[in-house]
């Protein structure tokens, strides 16, 4: 199944990443419409509000706790908070994707931002196609891995939380931010909600989703410490209601019209998120924990 799986994920961002990039930009994720979701802003500098609303929560970005240095940043897509991070804190950043079209292409776009590690920069952004669940890297490697919109794809969610407590220094934090299910200690999802959710696995290649909690859980498992979470849900919801308005303009039909099939599709199926954040079903649940 993982092989399979990894096979699809590959294929999905092979397909899509550029036009994507060519609608959206560098940046494949959620944006931030404030704590409440109001905020009236530019679609992608709603993104860049994201990265820095993470690294404020997760404290991150506080200098006297000593900034990171050896970034990982897991599902990388194209680069787009891996520059992000190299630059804001002068760090080496290593991206890890199924993906060699978008390791490629964020290859080159470090090469252009003169952070490929040729131009004598201090800022270094390096990338490769690695599984997540087996990572190519030696215990304690990284003091701050970034896990944005990735968990998701995993196979084996306490695999995934396994490896990175792994490659994790002692004293770094572990940011994980994943689409979730809501919560299901007081009721179980209901034929409805599994068939929504099935749907969204089906269109955008993943194997199932946890809630929040379960995730938690998870983390104590593994000896993570001064664990936190934190449900965004309301913050990141409107994102969809401007992706599907900028889904259906003309120079997006004719880059999807182009993209083949699974990349339509996904574009035609926008409104399953849409809901089911209307819905509270789908949730935008954070993590982050330390290893001692």
């Amino acid at each position: 199944m993982t092989s399979t799986l990894n096979q699809q994920i590959q294929r999905f961002y092979d397909a899509s990443s550029g036009l994507w990039e060519q609608i959206w930009g560098e940046h494949m994720h959620h944006g931030y419409y404030g704590a409440d979701g109001r905020q009236q802003k530019d679609r992608r500098q709603a993104q860049i509000d994201l990265i820095e609303e993470l690294l404020q929560w997760a404290q991150i970005d506080r200098p006297e706790q000593g900034l990171p240095k050896q970034i990982l940043d897991v599902g990388c897509g194209i680069g787009g908070s891996s520059l992000y991070l190299a630059e804001k804190f002068n760090a080496n950043v290593t991206g890890i994707t199924l993906s060699p079209v978008q390791a490629g292409r964020a290859t080159d776009r470090a090469r252009n931002a003169g952070m490929s590690g040729n131009a004598g920069t201090g800022a270094i952004a390096q990338f490769q196609v690695a599984d997540a669940l087996n990572m190519p890297f030696a215990d304690q490697s990284f003091d701050f891995i970034w896990s944005l919109e990735s968990g998701e794809h995993m196979p084996d969610k306490a695999k995934f939380m396994q490896e990175c407590y792994r490659v994790l220094k002692p004293g770094g934090t572990f940011l994980m931010v994943t689409w979730c299910h809501r919560p299901i200690d007081r009721e179980p999802l209901t034929a409805d909600e599994q068939k929504h959710l099935a749907d969204i696995y089906r269109v955008y290649c993943l194997p199932y989703v946890l809630s929040l909690p379960e995730y938690e859980s998870i983390a104590h498992t593994l000896n993570f410490q001064q664990i936190r979470t934190a449900d965004w849900s309301p913050a990141v919801a409107p994102f969809w209601d401007v992706v599907i308005d900028s889904a259906f303009n003309f120079e997006a039909i004719v880059g999807l019209l182009t993209s083949g099939w699974t990349t339509i599709q996904a574009a035609l199926s926008l409104g399953l998120m849409q809901r089911g954040y209307q819905s509270g079903l789908v949730r935008f649940g954070l993590l982050s924990a330390t290893r001692q």
